[in-house]
């Protein structure tokens, strides 16, 4: 099965795409999501996170987002070092789901998919795109988060400018309708190619 890669800044719309796809059939990953999930769950992850930061990452057994998230964002050694534990784990996760999964491709959506070079384990890689103030926007709505907060983390990120070099295609997501047009004409064109 080809692994299609979807990526997107903060409040690009990412999540909102990889569902368009899912509605036309295609499994979809999300690896936010499931990296969450493995933070709580996996003893390899916990043991090694609270070796790193301490016994306050976790508070009643789940990780303490809050404590984590203030020590990380301001510390990019640091966050080097959670995603370093992380990840792993999480294409452990991945190639698990992968191998059950029965169609001609499958979507791994994942937020830094260039920065951590799994971009290199996909078939084809999709940019999603949209304004930097549509994406602020988008999240204070979405996280309560503070405008601060938002421009920090995108500033964590790769550039668009920086992931477009590596992407096959981008797709701009400013008006949902033309968006999903795209991801219909993209899923046909990805059935074609990938099939060969």
């Amino acid at each position: 099965m080809k692994v299609v890669g979807l990526t997107g800044g903060i409040g690009s719309g990412k999540t909102t795409v990889a569902s368009m796809f899912k509605k036309l059939g295609v499994p979809v990953y999300i690896a936010d999501a499931e990296a969450k999930k493995l933070t709580n769950t996996s003893a390899t992850i916990k043991k090694k996170l609270i070796t790193l930061l301490g016994k306050e990452a976790y508070c009643k057994n789940k990780i303490n987002k809050v404590y984590v998230a203030q020590l990380i964002f301001n510390d990019k050694n640091l966050l080097e070092k959670v995603n370093q534990i992380i990840h792993p784990e999480v294409t452990k996760h991945f190639l698990e789901w992968k191998s059950k999964q029965k169609a001609i491709y499958c979507i791994k959506e994942a937020a830094i998919l260039f920065e951590n070079g799994s971009y290199k384990n996909c078939d084809y890689t999709i940019l999603v795109i949209a304004p930097l103030n549509e994406r602020i926007n988008r999240v204070i709505r979405r996280d309560k988060s503070s405008k601060k907060d938002i421009i920090s983390r995108i500033n964590n990120q790769w550039t668009d400018q920086q992931k477009a070099l590596l992407a096959d295609i981008t797709i701009e997501n400013t008006n949902l309708e033309e968006t999903q047009k795209k991801v219909k004409e993209l899923h046909l064109n990805l059935l074609k190619m990938l099939n060969k």
